[in-house]
């Protein structure tokens, strides 16, 4: 028995709909500006500070000095309020140079009548930008973890942007980079899955090839969902 048609298209936001993280802006990352290793910065990030994402605590300093204490308690505070700005300066470039074919994809999305939404885990401090990006308007939803409340890969979250999308997700599509175990926790709720790998490649290329094994479907840009939409996932 074949699957339902394919009606609503998911996306993750960073590492998806982004572009690669060098080219963000010309300020280098985070975790360089503090001087801290990188590997420590991501686990705090993803793994511990739940709190963030869900919107617990939504000003700004306390977010960001939070998790650098976190990390490396030393760091003099006026250091992390130096870092704080360049970095909020680095996600408002990050959103500025969203790639042109991202936005062309989800423009040609909604006019073949694809139902789209945005489904992203970000605190305040992630998304402060948001609103002047090309993305913006583009979705039918948009869905911040900060704003519900819940976080991928936890099945609240995909349940309140299907809901909003008012489609089953036997006819949706998750498209990600495969991050705090969404593929996983989309699959779980029933939803198609496409990794998208491109611009992790340069980041963590040994978690490419255990993410690909979780997906249904594997794309190295998400502005090529449209061909797989019409062709493996039309037959599928």
């Amino acid at each position: 028995m074949s699957a339902p048609a394919v009606r609503g298209v998911v996306f993750d936001l960073f590492h998806t709909l982004t572009a690669r993280e060098s080219e963000w802006s010309t300020l280098p990352p985070t975790y360089a500006m503090l001087g801290v290793d990188r590997l420590a910065w991501d686990r705090v990030l993803i793994e511990t500070s739940r709190w963030r994402l869900v919107g617990e605590e939504r000003d700004p300093w306390t977010i960001f000095s939070r998790l650098v204490r976190e990390v490396d308690a030393s760091i003099p505070e006026a250091k992390m309020r130096e870092v704080l700005a360049l970095r909020t300066q680095r996600f408002a470039d990050c959103f500025r140079n969203i790639p042109a074919a991202n936005v062309a994809m989800l423009d040609a999305l909604r006019a073949k009548g694809y139902r789209i939404a945005l489904l992203s885990n970000a605190d305040v401090l992630d998304i402060a930008a948001y609103p002047a990006c090309a993305l913006r308007g583009r979705f039918d939803v948009e869905i911040f973890s900060c704003d519900v409340g819940c976080v991928k890969p936890e099945a609240e979250i995909f349940h309140k942007c299907l809901e909003a999308l008012q489609l089953p997700a036997g006819e949706c599509v998750f498209i990600g980079d495969g991050g705090s175990d969404e593929l996983q926790g989309a699959k779980a709720c029933g939803l198609r899955t496409v990794f998208v790998s491109g611009v992790i490649a340069e980041l963590w290329p040994e978690r490419i090839a255990p993410r690909i094994a979780v997906a249904d479907h594997h794309l190295a840009w998400a502005h090529d969902v449209l061909a797989l939409l019409e062709g493996e996932l039309a037959r599928a």
